[in-house]
């Protein structure tokens, strides 16, 4: 049976009280909400926080609130059974509401957060292993080692972002706020990461994820696509959001999001440029397609072929945009 490793646990009552606390904990202070991803990180020895600064007792983080504008406030802290079912979100928001749905089980959603997806730790087959497991290999960049055993003669750790929220919310054109021991901040969603397995976050450590602003959609259609051996539990291999908003037939707004391809998601801006006034025929679909596809540059490092996973990512942006043709 793996164990907890020994920690402190504090459980403020605010986000700024929160983020005090990080800052004067130190690099050995880490937040945790639900813990679904957390818990497990630490039983197999991935991160040893000495100290656990929980945000059950914040009520700050929590709430999910249309506002008259029609945009979507919604708590960091909000569970993701939450989300996934609340009648607005799948109303308006369906894409958010299907990637929420896709996540593990329900009964890890009864648990797990729409913030914790959002910052979910990278993922990668030589990391996320038993102490043991990982000992036998001389452990990797990411913990305790110094190789990447993905890219050997790689600089840096290939890890990937398999967060589902994540592209969906980026497509819809999300923002983030942050809440420091110096003030609240709000920055879009895909300006949070970066494209390094293991310093991924672009927020500071003593910073709390509080909220998500998605602004309203309009008249715009958005679909999540998301490939995985398993149809539950499973971490995506490869996923793809698309929104589009269409004048008549052509487009006039376009948003393709990649993610589990990298070690960031990505935002395949030529495959959207080529989208604009343009009719969804199958031409013009299968041309986007391969134009986003190209980005994709997975490596072995999550379940499946890398080279198969690379020719999916095109196929699931085809199927993506089939589906907001109607």
């Amino acid at each position: 049976m793996m164990r907890l490793p020994p920690f402190r646990y504090l459980a403020p009552s605010t986000a700024a009280e929160t983020a005090r606390v990080l800052a004067g904990e130190g690099p050995a202070a880490m937040v945790v909400a639900g813990g679904t991803d957390l818990y497990p990180n630490m039983k197999r020895r991935h991160q040893l926080p000495t100290t656990l600064v929980a945000l059950k007792r914040v009520r700050d983080v929590r709430g999910l609130l249309w506002q008259v504008d029609g945009s979507l406030l919604v708590g960091a802290g909000e569970l993701l059974r939450a989300v996934e079912r609340d009648p607005g979100v799948n109303q308006r928001l369906p894409a958010l509401a299907d990637a929420v749905r896709s996540i593990s089980t329900p009964l890890l959603r009864n648990m797990g957060t729409l913030g914790g997806n959002v910052c979910l730790d990278t993922r990668c087959n030589y990391y996320n292993q038993s102490w043991e497991w990982r000992r036998a290999i001389n452990f990797c960049m990411k913990c305790e080692g110094d190789i990447c055993w993905v890219a050997p003669s790689s600089s840096r750790c290939w890890a990937v972002n398999s967060s589902d929220s994540v592209p969906v919310l980026i497509a819809l054109g999300a923002t983030a706020r942050l809440t420091g021991p110096t003030g609240t901040r709000e920055i879009p969603v895909a300006a949070l990461f970066k494209n390094d397995g293991i310093d991924y976050l672009t927020k500071a450590r003593e910073e709390v994820l509080t909220h998500l602003v998605v602004p309203p959609q309009g008249s715009a259609r958005s679909v999540y696509r998301k490939v995985r051996r398993r149809g539950a539990f499973d971490f995506p291999v490869a996923a793809v959001a698309a929104r589009v908003r269409l004048d008549g037939e052509r487009v006039i707004a376009a948003d393709i999001v990649l993610n589990a391809v990298t070690s960031a998601p990505l935002v395949a801006a030529e495959a959207q440029q080529s989208l604009l006034g343009q009719v969804l025929s199958d031409e013009v679909i299968a041309a986007a397609a391969e134009k986003a596809a190209r980005l994709a540059k997975p490596l072995d490092n999550t379940d499946h072929l890398a080279g198969w996973r690379r020719k999916v990512v095109a196929v699931e942006v085809r199927r993506a945009l089939a589906a907001l043709r109607g």
